[in-house]
């Protein structure tokens, strides 16, 4: 892959710690809880379909008439299947080799889509629902003592259930408007572990910045033991900061490890992680029963707290400009799968030489790879979850459970600073009508405000806000003018909460007014440039007829917003093509449309002189000046629609399963 701009090892200098981590195996899918002994499953895997739910048990099926590459799905090219048609049922089995040897063996999956039933030597081992977290299961007892073992999956995904958490993926057979091919069955890493009999199970951290601490929680499983100890050895580069020894009381242990405060901002700074300075603590855990070390781990931390100060973002203490991207993270090829690690890394790579400072990761939950390098590299993640489109009791059961796994997996990840349970209202449509769906998306927020108080939550991101941290608003009109004029100076916020109605919605719900929360345009853009020849097969919210024309747009646009005084941050779409949508500032290689370092120019809002600029301003409108019969309707009514080449509506205004 072609590299664009300076290496990002020149761009963000970094200690000797943090370039090792560069540069290591990049493979372990659990980065902030890993052993020495594991072994990854992926690979070639028996598969078939069974579209008639003919088969419940791995002994039924005799004719196993296909190969997949696992972890990618049969949707994608690279699964060697390539199948887009409607399979509610998958079955896959490999046989794999380990031999019994006195200690514990864990299987675990990544991620399946969306129930997985799971076998090993035929023995029924575990029922997971929830295509989005990981699961586990400790597979000892049921291994062949010749060390030949099978493993077999039944994925259940019933391609037209929209009262699931599914996010981007399609309900018809081919994509269309803002939705994608399917991610059916296995899309994650499938590995293996060893453990002892009595071991470390599951480790978070909750760094405390206004005291100094860290917050430690570890729990223990397997076999009990009594006399049981944890000793925690947390280092910074060469520098020791902790190294404690702590009781295991009932297989788990809470506390707060106070660091030497060295009391001066200068000091402090150099400990603290941001996306400037990503500076990572690592952590070496080790289990001791009775005098004996039992288990060891590594993991890592950083000092880094978030939070809501009057209308501000605050990253460590100090109000902090959000600049972000929407990733929706797709490949043409491997779908949902990145193709490979180094793919995950690129793409954070990209978006940090492309002037963001983070990425709102929509409709979906990302490998915890991906957050490992944000973690790494520095980069700010907004974590949303996957919708469902139906509101019933049972889609709501599903997405509490989902979502409750989802902050288990990920609080401890330093770069994600905001949770996003609901995006402009999917599943809970009639927001403004139905109390049932306000009471919805306030449980939704209280609860993950109880699961993690340590951030902000944004509880329906786009419009009709009922409980939020964070007031974010989508906005597609594509006019620098008309974004200047509806969030300017002159604009009372009254006005706006009560009179604009971006994207048709209204912004807040009666009865739950902006309180002074932190403003954010965290959908916009969407400008569409692509080949000539790609136009009739692809949109976006406008289009650019060659590439120094989207340039100019993206140019004025960004320099408009980053004006705004109301705005705390931002949130463009998109970081990359993705299928059908040619709004990317990347194409679907990762390639960028227009030099990388005149993106990052943009996106901070670098303008050149004055003159330069009214001729810039003056360009763009020329060239939208063809346009203005499409879009003068929908401005009136305070929103933008697609170029007239390819129709579609709103992403979510107007468009419901």
């Amino acid at each position: 892959m072609k590299a664009f701009g300076k290496c990002l090892e020149e761009q963000y200098p970094c200690d000797l710690a943090t370039m090792a981590r560069l540069h290591s195996d990049p493979a372990y899918p659990r980065p902030q809880l890993q052993r020495s002994q594991w072994t990854s499953l992926n690979g070639t895997w028996k598969f078939t379909y069974d579209d008639e739910g003919h088969y419940t048990r791995p002994d039924e099926i005799f004719v196993w008439n296909q190969y997949i590459q696992v972890p990618f799905a049969p949707e994608s090219i690279q699964s060697g299947i390539h199948d887009l048609g409607f399979h509610p049922n998958c079955w896959y089995e490999r046989e794999f080799e380990v031999v019994p040897e006195g200690d514990r063996v864990l299987l675990h999956f990544g991620a399946v889509d969306y129930r997985a039933r799971v076998w090993v030597n035929g023995q029924f081992m575990i029922d997971h629902e929830g295509g989005h977290t990981p699961f586990s299961m400790d597979i000892t007892s049921v291994l062949s003592a010749s060390g030949q073992q099978t493993v077999t999956v039944w994925a259940e995904d019933d391609p037209h259930d929209l009262a699931k958490p599914r996010g981007k993926q399609d309900w018809q057979r081919e994509p269309h408007s803002i939705w994608y091919p399917r991610t059916s069955g296995i899309w994650q890493t499938v590995w293996l572990e060893r453990v002892p009999q009595t071991y470390i199970d599951r480790l978070k951290w909750t760094p405390h910045f206004e005291r100094w601490e860290i917050g430690f929680e570890a729990f223990v499983a397997g076999q009990p033991q009594a006399e049981m100890q944890l000793k925690v050895r947390l280092t910074a580069g060469n520098q020791l900061l902790v190294n404690d020894t702590y009781e295991v009381l009932n297989d788990e242990i809470h506390r707060r490890i106070a660091l030497s405060d060295p009391g001066i901002d200068d000091y402090r700074n150099e400990l603290l992680w941001s996306p400037e300075k990503p500076t990572l603590i690592d952590a070496q855990i080790q289990l001791w029963c009775q005098g004996q070390l039992v288990d060891e781990v590594t993991s890592y931390t950083a000092m880094r707290t978030v939070s809501i100060q009057r209308d501000r973002f605050m990253l460590n203490g100090q109000p902090y400009y959000l600049r972000l991207v929407l990733d929706q993270g797709y490949w043409e090829e491997t779908l949902m799968t990145p193709p490979n690690d180094e793919a995950l890394r690129r793409d954070i790579e990209l978006t940090k030489q492309m002037g963001f400072n983070g990425v709102r990761k929509h409709q979906k939950i990302e490998d915890p790879r991906f957050l490992y390098w944000a973690d790494v590299l520095g980069l700010m993640v907004w974590e949303e979850m996957p919708s469902a489109y139906r509101f019933t009791p049972k889609a709501v059961k599903r997405l509490m459970k989902e979502w409750t796994e989802v902050i288990e997996r990920d609080a401890s990840h330093p770069c994600v600073v905001v949770w996003v349970p609901f995006n402009e209202s999917w599943g809970v449509p009639d927001l403004t009508a139905t109390p049932a769906h306000r009471h919805c998306v306030q449980a939704l927020y209280h609860l993950t405000k109880t699961l993690d108080p340590t951030r902000p939550v944004i509880g329906n991101d786009g419009w009709e806000s009922t409980a939020t941290d964070i007031l974010a608003i989508h906005d597609y009109d594509t006019k620098p003018h008309s974004l200047a004029k509806r969030y300017g100076p002159e604009v009372k916020l009254s006005d706006l909460f009560d009179r604009q109605r971006p994207g048709g919605r209204v912004l807040t719900l009666d009865g739950h007014p902006h309180q002074g929360q932190p403003i954010m345009l965290t959908e916009f853009g969407g400008i569409a440039y692509t080949q000539p020849e790609e136009f009739a097969h692809t949109w976006g919210y406008a289009r650019s007829s060659n590439v120094s024309e989207f340039q100019l747009q993206y140019t004025a646009l960004l320099q408009t917003v980053n004006r705004v005084e109301i705005f705390s941050g931002f949130c463009y779409t998109q970081l990359t093509d993705t299928f059908q949508e040619a709004n990317g500032l990347l194409y679907v290689d990762r390639t960028p449309k227009f030099p990388i370092e005149a993106i990052a120019s943009a996106t901070l809002g670098r303008g050149n002189a004055e003159a330069d600029q009214t001729m810039l301003l003056e360009s763009v409108k020329v060239a939208w000046s063809q346009m203005e019969n499409v879009f003068s309707d929908a401005l009136k009514a305070g929103r933008s629609e697609p170029h007239p080449i390819q129709p579609i509506p709103h992403c979510g205004g107007d468009h419901r399963p």
